[in-house]
Order: structure tokens, then sequence, then C-alpha cells
């Protein structure tokens, strides 16, 4: 069984998380026979947190509670709030889930949270656009593996920009092996063009 936990802090990013989540929570797309995923909201403490969007979010647990293994998952939305010293628990905690093997995901100011870390100086990786992590963390070094992309996957990190939410999305749930590969093509073929041709190939590979 994979654990995911989602990290909710205030000022949370609600888009960025929209296509993951929906996915793995729901399991419309899922093939048959994928082992239980369980999606959990994470945070500093139980109290309430209030998103960009305004949806109040209340955590399912805290993050004393994240099971540091190969089967855990880590999503790291954006936010106006990272630089609060507080968040540097979770980053602890990311650097413990690498070490681990588990898969950890971030996106948009998530990104600048674990370039602050050191996290991203040798490794793969993407943000808000070339030049954007040297200007807002003075720590970073790791302009040689910055990839100018929307999102990219390394191994057991997958990183994105603020508009890359789609397609960070997509690479999560290739990298979890819940959707068959046509489904996933199609999936990801709809969601980004509209294109209703897609739609019927993506019920099509339910049948």
């Amino acid at each position: 069984m994979f654990t995911v936990y989602i990290y909710v802090l205030d000022t949370l990013a609600d888009w960025e998380l929209g296509y993951v989540t929906a996915e793995l929570n729901s399991r419309r797309f899922f093939k048959k026979d994928v082992p239980e995923v369980s999606v959990k909201t994470v945070a500093i403490s139980t109290e309430p947190v209030k998103t960009m969007g305004g949806l109040t979010i209340v955590p399912d647990c805290t993050i004393s509670e994240i099971a540091v293994s190969e089967k855990s998952v880590l999503l790291l939305p954006g936010a106006n709030t990272w630089d609060d010293p507080r968040h540097s628990i979770i980053i602890k905690k990311a650097g413990e889930l690498f070490s681990a093997g588990a898969l950890v995901c971030a996106i948009c100011g998530a990104t600048v949270a674990l370039a602050n870390a050191g996290l991203l100086d040798q490794r793969p990786h993407t943000s808000n656009g070339a030049g954007y992590l040297e200007m807002v963390s003075p720590c970073y070094k790791g302009q040689k593996f910055f990839v100018d992309a929307p999102s990219v996957a390394n191994r057991n990190l997958i990183t994105a920009s603020s508009t890359g939410g789609l397609l960070w999305a997509k690479q999560i749930i290739e990298r979890l092996d819940v959707f068959q590969r046509n489904t996933l093509e199609a999936w990801y073929a709809y969601f980004s063009t509209g294109e209703a041709q897609y739609f019927f190939t993506l019920m099509q590979t339910l049948a």
C-alpha cells in the first residue's frame, strides 16, 4: 500500500494539486488489482489551514506521523508562506524520505524550500523558470542540474513549475504505476488538449 502525504499550509495553491489528488483519491481510472493508495493531508499541527482559494483544510495527521518508507509519497504544493521557518520540519522529513527511497514531489514555491536545504544540488529538477532559484535561494548550488521544463521526473524526485501541475500529475501517476499505460497517455492528451477524441479513447481503455 502506498501512502500519499499531502503537506498543507496556509496559502496553499489549490490548483497545483488538483489533478493528482483527484485521481489518486478517486481511483476512477486505476487499473485492476492496484494495491490500496491512502491519501492523507499532513501539517505542522491538526489546526485548520486556509488555502489560497479560501478553502479550509483540517489536516489528517501531523509530520511526526509520516511513515519513513519507500512506500510513502510526499507532495509539497506551492504557497506564499514557505519562508516561514516552521516549515523546515517538513523539509527535514523530505530529506529522510529521499534517503529511504520514497517519492518526493514538489511544485512551485516548494522547490525553493528544497533548494534552500540543498536537496536539489545533485538532482535533475525544475522550478519557475531558469534563474528563479538563484534569485530566491542564496544557498542554491544546483544550476547544472536545472532542466527548463514544466515538470521533471528523476528517480524519486519530481519537481514542477507553477504551470506544470498537469504534467507533474502525469509523472507522479506514472511513477506509482496505478494507470495502464494507454489510459495515462489518453488521460494526459485529453486534459492537455481538450480534444474530445482523447476522452473517448480514455473511456475505451477502461472497457
